[in-house]
């Protein structure tokens, strides 16, 4: 199922180019934001993305970092059908 591929590892999902495109822009501007340059705009452009739609998922992106940054740092509990994070 695709959706267990993509929660598993996107990169061995049956995802479209640029849905691929854009999970890497996401992983990448999750894990490594100060890495982040114009190559990976462009590569979201070359993928048929709009400057609109690069701007809405970097905000939607960089939203979901900060709201969780500061659950995690506020300890916020999970909602009871959220899995615990990975242990590290």
């Amino acid at each position: 199922m695709l959706v267990e591929a993509v929660k598993t590892d996107y990169r061995e999902a049956d995802l479209s180019a640029g849905d691929r495109a854009l999970c890497d822009f996401a992983a990448k501007l999750t894990r490594t934001p100060g890495a982040m340059s114009a190559d990976d705009v462009g590569a979201l452009r070359l993928a048929g993305f709009s400057d609109r739609a690069i701007h809405d998922a970097a905000q939607t992106i960089a939203y979901f970092n900060y709201i969780n940054r500061i659950a995690d740092g506020l300890g916020v509990d999970l909602e009871p059908e959220m899995p615990p994070p990975p242990a590290r």
